[in-house]
């Protein structure tokens, strides 16, 4: 493997001080950002700043110290907005990834006459599909009938033909990812909110695996609603507060799970039973914010906004493409086969590396110091995130699977997955 490459790359990578931001165990190569993002210092100030306000202030924290609690999920919403292409007031950092999807199907299915049916895809992470079959119920639907999934054709990726052939009359609600989980397919956001509005049916978008790799236009596009995790690309830390985000012509449709913190900021210690809504994305807020474990997302947004989404992107494509080209040239005699889409525009963050020895490989890339990720039954997720990894290191990380396919490391272990993959 030429050194040439990635050494130009590296010495030209405008992004590559970041790296010195983030707590990189030194020796170890960290593919798996798409699971869980590491601690940046900045995240590790913010978080400490706020334990303070809680020592110095007690109470009083919720309108006095560094980050007053009160408005923070605002705040911190309008610092997120420019990731997803929304105005500041459409973006909102509250409660969970399944959470939120609750509260937004709950919003916006409102079956009638004809229309009763929700639309889904077969690939989907499993977690949507609990959500939706449990709405579907607890409005005595039955997801055998009214759950519909767009069939994959070759179980990797989701053609999106088929999702528009699938948008019928009896379709009220669309719930898609935008970067499928397994095989990092990204689907035509702009395309298919544009061909369910043609149709009458709204659309929201899962963003967990695209939200801080992938730059979106959701306002633009006039999406109805997204939701996502903050811990994977946006470095949050394990159980990040999350985010979700309602197009602005929505505002005044009442949320279908209400809740105090949902008020309008100025009835909310009214405490009146009558529910005043915020005009704002914040009317989907239900209970109080997890302050500390919404912390450290503060820090790691200081440091997209000085990054950039554009940049972001142009590097994690260079980064992913060279990763492929590697994998081509490296591993060709080895039955590794990437399952992700090659086009630039089709493809998320990650690489899709498909083996049958899948799951014992992961833990010989493991025991080599390479944090990869397994997803049942054959797929390596690899995800060389722009912020902390350098072409070197996705350099490094073939030469470490080439030597292990070699030497037939991988034969020591149970080619079954761990506890948690």
């Amino acid at each position: 493997m030429k050194q040439a490459y990635w050494t130009e790359m590296d010495g030209k990578d405008g992004l590559k001080h970041f790296k010195e931001e983030f707590y990189v165990k030194k020796g170890v190569l960290y593919m798996d950002g798409n699971s869980l993002g590491l601690l940046s210092k900045n995240a590790e100030k913010t978080l400490a700043e706020v334990l303070n306000d809680w020592k110095e202030y007690g109470i009083d924290g919720w309108m006095a110290g560094t980050h007053p609690w009160f408005t923070l999920s605002e705040k911190l919403g309008g610092k997120m907005a420019p990731l997803i292409g929304a105005q500041n007031d459409e973006v909102i950092v509250t409660g969970s990834t399944t959470g939120n999807l609750h509260q937004l199907v709950s919003t916006f299915f409102q079956p009638a006459g004809t229309k009763t049916k929700i639309l889904a895809d077969e690939l989907t992470f499993p977690s949507d599909i609990y959500a939706l079959k449990s709405q579907l119920q607890l409005k005595s639907l039955t997801p055998a009938d009214h759950l519909l999934s767009v069939k994959s054709q070759d179980g990797r990726m989701i053609e999106e033909e088929d999702i528009i052939s699938s948008m019928t009359e009896e379709v009220a609600l669309i719930v898609l990812p935008s970067v499928l989980y397994r095989s990092g397919q990204l689907l035509d956001i702009q395309r298919l909110t544009a061909e369910a509005h043609k149709r009458g049916i709204l659309i929201g978008f899962d963003l967990c695996h695209s939200i801080g790799a992938v730059p979106h236009e959701l306002s633009n596009w006039e999406v109805d609603f997204a939701f996502w995790c903050n811990y994977k690309y946006l470095n949050g830390g394990p159980g990040s507060v999350a985010g979700l985000y309602v197009n602005r012509k929505h505002f005044k449709t009442a949320p279908g799970l209400a809740g105090w913190f949902g008020s309008n900021k100025e009835k909310q210690f009214d405490m009146s039973h009558e529910f005043v809504p915020s005009d704002t994305a914040g009317a989907f807020q239900m209970g109080t914010p997890h302050v500390l474990s919404t912390a450290p997302l503060i820090g790691s947004l200081e440091l997209f906004a000085e990054a950039g989404m554009g940049r972001l992107r142009e590097k994690s494509l260079q980064l992913t493409r060279y990763m492929m080209e590697l994998i081509e040239t490296e591993l060709s005699s080895f039955g590794f086969h990437i399952g992700n889409p090659r086009e630039d525009e089709r493809r998320g963050g990650h690489v899709c590396l498909e083996h049958p020895e899948a799951a014992r490989i992961c833990k010989a890339l493991k025991e080599n110091q390479v944090v990869p990720d397994f997803r049942a039954p054959n797929v390596i997720r690899l995800a060389p995130v722009p912020l902390y990894t350098s072409f070197q290191d996705v350099h490094d990380t073939i030469v470490r699977l080439k030597k292990i396919m070699s030497e037939k490391q991988y034969e020591k272990f149970p080619n079954v997955r761990e506890v948690i993959a």
